[in-house]
């Protein structure tokens, strides 16, 4: 079956069961997406022409009326017939590329007992050019691959820092938990993802994180402080323990060095030695804000990442307590799933 996208000349072929998101990638057309587990809604397409299914369900990114008024997930449509999408989900030229290259781990490091950092490095002729923000594929045999961000920022991208947390079941990350993958060898493909750094002027910046949701976030400060760019940095970054924080004395020294740049931590299971914020990391901002601790929210632009039962419950209070959605950038730490080839041929894992 094929797709077309409207007015904009390109198309590409989706296999029966495939999804119309993971056809585009093959076919090096980088719609926008985030988690690719339905949750998100950063695929959203007007269907123009053609039916799909959902094998699981209608995804819990769509809501009835968007469902009414013709919108498709594109992560978890499967075409039924040929389709016609629109195209307001290209980006302009020169932002769709995406490149496949080789890459070795140059340097491991163990930052706590269930997150890695890994540093890439590309050979010296290629280049790797991305966004603050966005995430790159790891691939592997069998059809597989692996989606992580990009903590680095664009202009010290070498080499690409990786925030790889342990999945418990996971066959990849257990195999970089139990080995040693220093010198190992693999193809990426990136840049992938529309959560990205906006120009926003000199508009104040409202950042939070859950876990290992710190890495494209990281990238983004970095990009910020380093370039000079005039904007107020706010971080919340939410763990569940004192040693969960693996990043903190870098994030500390970061805000010392930065005068516009604030990092404020929050902990959802302290020990009692922690004197810092408690609870929930959106709850934190939301009391910071009635306390006049934190902007308003029509203010600043928010990017948030993490676990998807954090970003839909910020996004529901943050509109509630006045954020502007169209300036409110989300990337759920999703799961996706291993192609139905690999599910046919050995057990399901992730990451």
């Amino acid at each position: 079956m094929r797709v077309s996208v409207a007015n904009s000349g390109h198309g590409f072929s989706v296999a029966a069961g495939q999804s119309v998101l993971e056809a585009a990638l093959e076919a090096r057309l980088n719609l926008p997406h985030g988690c690719k587990g339905g949750n998100c809604g950063a695929c959203r397409s007007r269907l123009l022409g053609g039916e799909v299914s959902y094998p699981r369900g209608a995804p819990l990114g769509l809501s009835a009326a968007q469902i009414a008024a013709g919108y498709v997930l594109l992560c978890q449509a499967r075409a039924v017939t040929d389709l016609l999408i629109d195209d307001t989900l290209l980006w302009p030229a020169g932002q769709t590329t995406l490149k496949r290259s080789p890459s070795r781990v140059e340097r491991v490091e163990r930052w706590s007992d269930d997150v890695l950092g890994i540093f890439l490095r590309l050979p010296a002729v290629e280049t790797f050019t991305f966004e603050a923000g966005q995430y790159l594929d790891i691939l592997l045999p069998g059809g597989r691959r692996r989606s992580f961000s990009i903590a680095s920022p664009p202009h010290d991208a070498r080499p690409l820092e990786l925030h790889i947390r342990r999945v418990a079941g996971g066959a990849f990350t257990d195999e970089l938990f139990t080995t040693d993958p220093l010198h190992a060898l693999f193809n990426i493909e990136g840049p992938l993802g529309h959560f990205a750094y906006r120009d926003g002027g000199s508009a104040p910046m409202l950042l939070v994180g859950g876990g290992t949701g710190l890495a494209p976030l990281k990238s983004i400060i970095r990009h910020v402080l380093e370039n000079g760019l005039r904007r107020q940095v706010t971080l919340y970054w939410g763990a569940r323990t004192r040693r969960d924080l693996y990043a903190h004395g870098e994030l500390e020294a970061l805000a010392r060095r930065h005068p516009n740049f604030c990092y404020r931590p929050v902990l959802s299971a302290p020990d009692a030695a922690w004197s810092g914020r408690t609870g929930w990391v959106h709850e934190a901002v939301l009391n910071d804000l009635r306390q006049g601790a934190a902007p308003k929210l029509d203010m600043p632009d928010i990017y948030a990442s993490g676990p998807p039962a954090m970003i839909a419950a910020l996004h529901r209070d943050f509109v509630c307590a006045g954020a502007d959605p169209a300036r409110l950038y989300v990337d759920p730490f999703d799961y996706a799933e291993d192609p139905p080839f690999w599910k046919r041929t050995t057990a399901s894992t992730k990451s």
